[in-house]
């Protein structure tokens, strides 16, 4: 869901992450990139000089430590080095000498402010806010600006610019804390002079509020940039392990414990890495992912194909962050079935819309967290098999509550039913007051009902909220979810009344 122009980093390139807000800012992936490239270097190798906490090196307050022209020669030396070694990791031939710059604090934080005032995503994830909010995702009072530019200044630690074909190395870090983030951005320059980055992300986006009528496909694309994202930033990160690893005589192929210890350190971040740790959960997850899943994923491929199969994902990539999250789907070749739609320009004819999108397994994992517990979320998140939402507010009413249409898809009734039942519960901590409509419940087939337990939730049901009314009714496999909308009673029908086979509608 939410999910750049030119972008700095290979990876930071238009659309970056995806979650009911479409893609996250570019800008703020570079950020984490620097996160997670200084706490995997104290991680993997603690043998070594660990760099020193973020805070310690980007507070505004505190005159900052500037490397000596020495120091400087070293690291440009250095670029070569560990270019070779990335060369010879990834099997991607250097076809070309990578520009270098040596560049300061100031001169990147303004170069991404202004490409994240410019970039098209980035316009895009403040446009979705509203329904991260509507879904619970992240507070209703954050403010999503002032949290990137911190994030930004705290966390920048050096990064390769596909349009300029250049690796910037900053002038306030010393080369040894520089060389763990170099071998990561250095792999970038070879997938991008092998596969041309730019253009290879450029082919999975398209803005769905453009399209007039969405279709089952479109939803499905809807997740390429986040799959194809986690490839890139996969073989980056085991690229930046192996290098770390160097002095130990281990790798991460020989030693795939080091994967899971590394996901929970990305998740976590560092202790003192203060603007990171003040993120609600859902951003730090959004944030992680092409990290922390993208190197499970390319773990599971090495350990299937060898490091080599990395390299083919680029002709013959993921698509869904399923895939991503659950590599045996995507290496099985598993094909889902298309999910139902309807005329969504005929059905919002009195709206206007706001955001639309694919409601993926990884957005569905979040969810499900935020609304029950993340232990719950891993036990049915894998369940899950389409979805997708519709976000609109009522013609010439800019105040008017965000209306929703979400629609998911299960493996089976029984996990729909689960599911629709932690939606239910978790409309208690959304609004200030739900209020179930007794006389609202609709019993499509015999034996459906809502469980005194509150484990499942069978049929049609309806609230009252502050924001008008809510609607979640099960048919079949499907779940179909109406938040602050006229006739949600009708929506259902709308959505799956051909779909179904007899006798489960």
């Amino acid at each position: 869901m939410p999910e750049s122009s030119q972008t700095p980093h290979a990876v930071r390139r238009k659309r970056t992450f995806h979650t009911p807000t479409k893609r996250l800012s570019s800008a703020l992936l570079l950020a984490v990139s620097a996160l997670f490239a200084i706490s995997s270097a104290a991680q993997t190798a603690p043998s070594q000089t660990a760099p020193p906490p973020p805070s310690q090196t980007t507070s505004p307050s505190t005159a900052e430590h500037k490397i000596s022209p020495e120091q400087a020669a070293e690291l440009f030396r250095s670029v070569d080095e560990i270019l070779k070694f990335a060369s010879t990791e990834t099997a991607l031939p250097e076809r070309e000498k990578v520009k270098r710059k040596l560049v300061s604090r100031d001169e990147v934080v303004a170069y991404l402010q202004k490409h994240m005032d410019e970039d098209e995503d980035s316009q895009r994830f403040r446009r979705s806010e509203a329904v991260l909010k509507k879904f619970g995702l992240i507070p209703r009072d954050f403010d999503l600006r002032p949290f990137l530019i911190g994030l930004l200044r705290e966390q920048i630690a050096g990064y390769y610019d596909p349009s300029t074909k250049t690796v910037n190395l900053l002038d306030w870090l010393d080369a040894e804390q520089q060389k763990p983030v170099l071998a990561h951005e250095l792999t970038h320059a070879l997938q991008d002079q092998s596969f041309d980055l730019q253009k290879w992300m450029k082919g999975t986006e398209k803005d769905l509020i453009t399209v007039e009528n969405p279709t089952s496909d479109d939803f499905d694309r809807d997740e390429a940039a986040e799959a194809r994202q986690a490839v890139v930033e996969g073989q980056a990160t085991v690229t930046l392990i192996d290098y770390e690893l160097i002095p130990a005589g281990m790798s991460m192929s020989a030693s795939p414990q080091i994967v899971e210890a590394m996901r929970e350190t990305m998740l976590a971040g560092t202790p003192d890495s203060v603007q990171y740790q003040k993120a609600p959960l859902f951003l730090k997850e959004a944030l992680t992912f092409p990290y922390r899943y993208g190197l499970g994923f390319t773990g599971d491929v090495i350990a299937k194909r060898g490091k080599a199969g990395l390299n083919d994902l680029f002709k013959n990539p993921p698509t869904t962050t399923r895939q991503i999250m659950e590599p045996d789907t995507f290496l099985s070749g598993e094909k889902l079935p298309a999910m139902p739609v309807p005329d969504f320009k005929r059905l919002f004819k009195d709206y206007d819309t706001v955001d639309v999108g694919g409601f993926g397994e990884f957005d569905t994992a979040m969810l499900v967290g935020q609304l029950a517990t993340p232990v719950i979320a891993q036990k049915i998140y894998p369940h899950w098999r389409g979805g997708y939402y519709y976000a609109v507010r009522p013609k010439a009413k800019a105040t008017a509550p965000l209306g929703l249409l979400y629609v998911s898809r299960w493996s089976s009734p029984e996990k729909a039913t689960e599911f629709a039942a932690i939606y239910a519960k978790g409309l208690m901590k959304r609004y200030q007051r739900a209020v179930e409509v007794p006389h609202a419940v609709k019993v499509p087939h015999e034996g459906a009902a809502l469980v005194s337990t509150g484990e499942i939730l069978s049929g049609g049901h309806s609230w009252t909220t502050e924001e008008g009314p809510v609607l979640i009714e099960m048919q079949g496999d499907f779940v179909v979810i109406a938040e602050s909308l006229d006739h949600e009673d009708r929506l259902p029908e709308a959505v799956l009344g051909s779909t179904l086979p007899a006798g489960t509608k």
